[in-house]
């Protein structure tokens, strides 16, 4: 497929930008529509009507946002969540191939920085609040801290309630730009990550969040999912906890140990999980389905549909 040049247009109403989308999507290889767009139905319907080589939806909240009169009309539905994930998109809302195209991260943005004195901690949590990671986040955090009151623990993240954390060793920044995660990061013996709980329910499931941290060389303890080993192999590029508990015994860990796992897991992200290997992928994806040929790198169910 070639490379045509990039433009972008922001606009105010989708009626301002219908001409230019229309016009480009005449000599368009692909197409693609994303969940949770404002206009998403007119502009997969726009797709859908077009001549466009390949029409792709690909969904950024499996399980909670997808579109309800069905995805039957695109040659291939995108998901960032994989496993069950995919059959559901099939079985229940009509898609015709379902393939994974996970999170991933810019290495120039997420990368080792100088450790400050503001951020240093023993754990670190980054995430908005939500009621469906409430519990174990209170667990596998806020009770880790309970039980270590003489470590720091930094938590950045908006819409926490009014004694949510309740603990004097647990700091938090309620507003913190992504742009200061790295120093976060690169400031925090340990860093936590915690699935929402419809997505850790169906497993293969890596949020952005969980390849920035390790492209920052810090090491990661998380809750338990499905598929978790297609990302990191547990135990020597990622801890982890479904306890309080278990949380202490990853931090109980040597520094040597620690860094060891951080560097193996920044290693694999840097193979696997950076911006540039998911284009990679998505170009294969498009050109198997323009050329109805097998793809290189998607998961068993894509090539028995075609």
């Amino acid at each position: 497929m070639h490379r045509g040049p990039t433009a972008l247009a922001l606009y105010p109403a989708w009626e301002d930008v219908l001409p230019f989308a229309t016009r480009t999507l005449a000599d368009a290889d692909a197409a693609i529509v994303t969940s949770s767009c404002a206009d998403g139905f007119a502009a997969s319907r726009l797709v859908l009507s077009s001549s466009s080589a390949v029409r792709v939806f690909y969904d950024l909240g499996t399980p909670g946002c997808l579109r309800g009169d069905g995805l039957g009309g695109f040659d291939v539905v995108l998901s960032d969540t994989g496993g069950r994930a995919l059959e559901d998109l099939r079985s229940r809302w009509g898609a015709r191939i379902a393939v994974p195209l996970y999170s991933s991260v810019d290495p120039l943005v997420h990368r080792p920085r100088r450790p400050l004195a503001s951020f240093r901690s023993d754990l670190s949590y980054v995430g908005t609040f939500a009621r469906d990671r409430q519990r174990a986040l209170e667990e596998l955090f806020v009770g880790a801290a309970r039980r270590q009151p003489r470590r720091k623990f930094i938590l950045a993240g908006e819409q926490y309630p009014p004694g949510f954390l309740g603990q004097d060793n647990i700091f938090h920044f309620d507003r913190l730009p992504p742009s200061r995660h790295p120093a976060l990061y690169s400031s925090s013996r340990l860093t936590l990550n915690v699935t929402r709980g419809p997505r850790a329910s169906i497993g293969f499931c890596p949020s952005a969040r969980l390849f920035e941290a390790a492209a920052c060389g810090v090491p990661l303890v998380s809750d338990r999912w499905e598929g978790m080993g297609q990302f990191f192999t547990p135990g020597s590029e990622i801890l982890l906890a479904s306890t309080a508990e278990e949380t202490l015994q990853a931090m109980e860990l040597s520094d040597r140990e620690l860094r060891q796992i951080a560097e193996a897991a920044r290693e694999r992200t840097l193979q696997e999980h950076t911006a540039e290997r998911r284009a990679e992928e998505l170009e294969r994806i498009l050109e198997a389905i323009a050329t109805r040929s097998a793809p290189v790198t998607t998961e068993a169910p894509f090539a028995a549909d075609l």
